[in-house]
């Protein structure tokens, strides 16, 4: 892989992990549990922890580092937005959209390890990939137990 096309792949993680943070963000603003806005507000600052050490990487490799997320994400807020409008912010609804949030980050990261990366960068990579795997199945457990108590 050439350094313009590791650069692009660690950008696209970046956008993917802004966009994490902006949907945890706004989604933590509309809950209701405080539980879940510590939850989402976690959740926010280990994107946003993750975005940082891929744009030290990209800086490393001479890229200039992306620090805004992706159309898609934008979207998805929007409908977030539109969603919780007409269905009032529910914890449950909230977390729903973060697991479509998490499950489209899964696939980014399966994505960018599907690629050929320089050991420092797969292990940063794989090590984040996890931290998506242990974010979704949290918010997927919370989703289950909202849905029960519905």
């Amino acid at each position: 892989m050439d350094n313009s096309d590791l650069i692009d792949t660690l950008n696209h993680l970046v956008s993917t992990c802004k966009d994490g943070e902006f949907g945890f963000q706004s989604s933590a603003e509309h809950v209701k549990s405080e539980n879940l806005r510590s939850v989402f507000l976690a959740r926010a600052q280990e994107c946003r922890q993750a975005a940082a050490e891929l744009q030290s990487l990209i800086q490393q490799h001479g890229g200039k580092p992306d620090d805004g997320g992706t159309a898609t994400g934008a979207m998805h807020r929007g409908w977030v937005a539109v969603k919780g409008t007409i269905a009032g912010y529910s914890d449950l609804a909230m977390l729903e959209e973060c697991e479509r949030g998490e499950d489209a980050a899964l696939e980014r990261y399966r994505s960018a390890l599907e690629k050929p990366l320089q050991p420092l960068e797969r292990a940063l990579v794989e090590r984040q990939y996890e931290g998506v795997k242990r974010n979704h199945a949290q918010i997927r457990s919370l989703r289950d137990t909202a849905r029960a108590m519905t």
